[in-house]
């Protein structure tokens, strides 16, 4: 049997909403299990106030860390020392950082060198370098559309709307290319996982779809076949249409 890998997540709390966290935890359960949980920030700050219930809740352990200097963000400094020392202990597989802010870049390029896993959760706004540094980033707008149900849901991006995706449909294709066989065909999991390596911040919900195969199907650029192992599980396989 497998083991579960050991995850540390680790919270900006002036870069995140309490209104993600169910949400969040139970994308990170998909990775790993959740070893650490803490969130840092100046917790004397009114505006922090709306975590207490949500930290209760899921066990999250509130770190304070005082502002020292105006336009200083004492709150980065102490969460990046604590990563760095859960880093040498040596008893984690990966890290969850969540935050939108650049000042994690260096971290996330640490840990991956060091030959752990990064999972960054983050807004959309948060800078490219950050999001390329991690092995995986996920926008907090999908979780945040998933957690409430007043919430407008990531909208549903029709055939038309997916095919004048222009690179989307090029990481699409050279994914299953490079994950086929001979006759052109690719086992969607090798797919998923090619995908990962060139872009991070691909993830199926961005366009309004829950898994990465009915994104595929609905461009209607793509054979999709499933079939049966000798065990009983169903494999899905796609392959470029133009290699018929």
């Amino acid at each position: 049997m497998e083991q579960t890998r050991k995850l540390a997540v680790l919270i900006d709390a002036d870069n995140a909403q309490p209104s993600i966290i169910d949400a969040l935890i139970a994308e990170v359960a998909k990775y790993g299990t959740a070893n650490v949980k803490r969130i840092y920030g100046d917790w004397t700050m009114p505006q922090l106030k709306g975590w207490k219930e949500v930290l209760l809740t899921h066990s999250i352990q509130p770190i304070q860390q005082f502002g020292y200097t105006t336009g200083k963000n004492a709150t980065d400094s102490a969460m990046i020392i604590d990563a760095m020392d859960l880093l040498y202990t040596g008893n984690f597989d990966g890290f969850c950082i969540v935050s939108s802010d650049s000042d994690f870049t260096k971290l996330a390029a640490r840990i991956r060198e060091s030959g752990l896993t990064v999972y960054g959760f983050g807004e959309r706004k948060t800078p490219i370098p950050f999001v390329s540094a991690c092995d995986k980033f996920i926008y907090t707008e999908v979780l945040r559309a998933e957690e409430s149900e007043e919430t407008v849901p990531i909208k549903k991006l029709s055939t038309a709307e997916l095919k004048r995706d222009r690179k989307l449909i090029r990481l699409l294709k050279e994914a299953i290319e490079a994950s086929s066989d001979e006759s052109g065909w690719a086992h969607l999991g090798a797919v998923g996982n090619m995908i990962a390596k060139q872009s991070p911040e691909f993830d199926p919900r961005n366009y309004g779809y829950k898994k990465l195969g009915e994104l595929i199907k609905a461009t209607e650029l793509f054979d999709i076949e499933e079939q049966v192992t000798h065990k009983g599980a169903k494999a899905v396989y796609v392959r470029n249409r133009q290699r018929r």
